[in-house]
């Protein structure tokens, strides 16, 4: 059963500082609805965008940053040449000492067993004279 619509002021309410009037709306079908009037809500101002960089800033420090880096390279593969460099020099200072040592051990060892015959001649020329005489 449909109400009939109410047609009357909403009584005026005296307002105190601090507390918000009381509203009151009729609606078509004739109820009425009582309740504190809310102000819109307002968004918050934007923050101020931040100003865009320019693409030659970009590309200018992508540049510097290029350039550092190869330039990082190269100190490594330099220092790394040096390194292998010194490296090679001991391996050669190595094997020239290593075979340096060997010769000064054939050299100067005990001459009598060098693995092969001695003939010493004059002996054997005095054995053979005195052999035949």
């Amino acid at each position: 059963m449909p109400l009939a619509p109410v047609q009357h002021a909403a009584p005026l309410v005296p307002v105190q500082p601090g507390i918000p009037a009381v509203a009151s709306v009729v609606l078509p079908d004739g109820r009425v609805v009582t309740g504190y009037a809310i102000s819109p809500v307002q968004p918050e101002p934007l923050a101020a965008k931040p100003a865009a960089v320019s693409r030659t800033a970009v590309n200018v420090a992508l540049g510097g940053v290029g350039f550092l880096a190869v330039c990082g390279g190269l100190l490594l593969l330099t220092s790394f040449i040096a390194a292998l460099t010194a490296f090679i020099t001991q391996l050669i200072t190595l094997a020239a000492v290593v075979f340096g040592g060997w010769i000064a051990v054939q050299i100067f060892s005990a001459g009598g067993h060098r693995g092969g015959t001695t003939v010493n001649i004059r002996k054997a020329v005095i054995k053979r004279n005195h052999f035949h005489s």
